[in-house]
């Protein structure tokens, strides 16, 4: 059984609140009615926020939302929730799941963010990578487990300023692949990252730029959830950040890139496809904000669940399709926006 494949009827949301972005007049995702699935009120023990699940479906048919959730101090930690149908009666930790360790893990001090989650079967494990931040910034961290219970960490494998990153489920190449996004002098971009045994990394390079000037994801993007692999290579969504005068707008974006040469990229939408627009995402924590680092695939192998942040205050639901996704990249990608330079991180090349 694929671990992380679910089953999750939406329902159609309010018309205000769907950007039409198909010949249909139909969006590529539709918000779940019911939405948001998840808020502070739900929680066993007091907290501000919960938002940014990494999501899998386990062996037993239960959708595991491993959420961020922050505490009244500001700082984070992850929690998980279940639910049998991915969409209600979630039953959630008691506990932190997996709280910061700032003694064992000082790059923790300051809390824990942003999991995604990959199952490897090749381990078989999940490998979970998330933020871990402390006073020289955020980095990249990883921990492996088989049960959401106990973890094996292995501290930080991408040092600051870096985060959005994502393990791809199977070697390439030989290889481990990493997709991350480190702040360099080059800018805000996603990178692909190689390593032999996830401890010791190399073979850097920029695989999608954030574009410049006036497009929506101009100056910083990154990895949402963790991309798909398709018969047509692996099915990214990011995130790119509009800096306006009333502050950002965080939206979802489409990429593409090669099976088996993952920093190449084949197809890079132009436009956005999903952006906030419902009441639960323009107002919270942080306004305008939809930011998914999860989901689950349907049992028809098409139907994307994918579970999201919104405004930095709760979780909500939004099902999408493959087809329909890798469908609209084909015919709103410019061939100058998709084949993006590829630069070595020694040479510059």
């Amino acid at each position: 059984m694929n671990p992380n494949v679910s089953t999750v009827a939406a329902k159609s949301p309010n018309a205000s609140e769907s950007h039409v972005e198909t010949h249909t007049g139909l969006p590529l995702f539709t918000r779940y009615s019911g939405n948001p699935i998840l808020t502070q009120s739900n929680w066993p023990y007091p907290i501000n926020s919960v938002l940014n699940a990494g999501v899998v479906r386990l062996p037993d048919g239960d959708t595991l939302l491993l959420c961020r959730v922050e505490d009244r101090r500001g700082l984070s930690h992850l929690c998980a929730a279940r639910s049998t149908d991915g969409i209600k009666n979630w039953v959630i930790d008691p506990q932190p799941t997996l709280p910061a360790s700032p003694r064992d893990f000082p790059e923790e001090i300051w809390g824990i963010e942003d999991p995604r989650i990959t199952y490897v079967p090749e381990l078989g494990q999940y490998a979970v990578v998330y933020t871990s931040f402390a006073r020289g910034g955020p980095g990249v961290s990883l921990a492996l487990t088989n049960d959401f219970k106990s973890f094996e960490r292995y501290g930080v494998i991408m040092q600051p300023e870096d985060k959005d990153a994502a393990l791809l489920p199977r070697r390439i190449g030989g290889r481990w692949a990493l997709i991350h996004r480190p702040v360099t002098t080059l800018g805000a971009h996603m990178w692909i990252s190689y390593s032999p045994d996830l401890r010791h990394w190399g073979g850097h390079k920029i695989i999608l730029e954030a574009r410049r000037g006036g497009w929506w994801d101009a100056n910083k993007i990154g990895l949402c959830s963790p991309p798909i692999e398709t018969a047509k290579g692996w099915l990214t969504i990011y995130h790119g950040v509009r800096q306006t005068a009333s502050g950002s707008i965080y939206r979802l974006g489409l990429a593409l890139f090669d099976l088996e040469q993952p920093e190449i990229c084949l197809q890079r939408g132009d436009s956005w496809v999903f952006g906030p627009e419902a009441w639960y995402e323009r107002n919270g924590d942080v306004n305008d904000v939809v930011f998914p680092c999860g989901q689950t695939i349907g049992a028809d192998g098409d139907t994307i669940n994918l579970y999201y942040g919104a405004a930095d205050s709760s979780m909500a639901l939004a099902t999408g399709s493959i087809s329909s996704l890798l469908t609209w990249l084909e015919s709103n990608s410019s061939p100058s926006e998709g084949n993006t330079q590829q630069r070595d991180l020694v040479s510059g090349r």
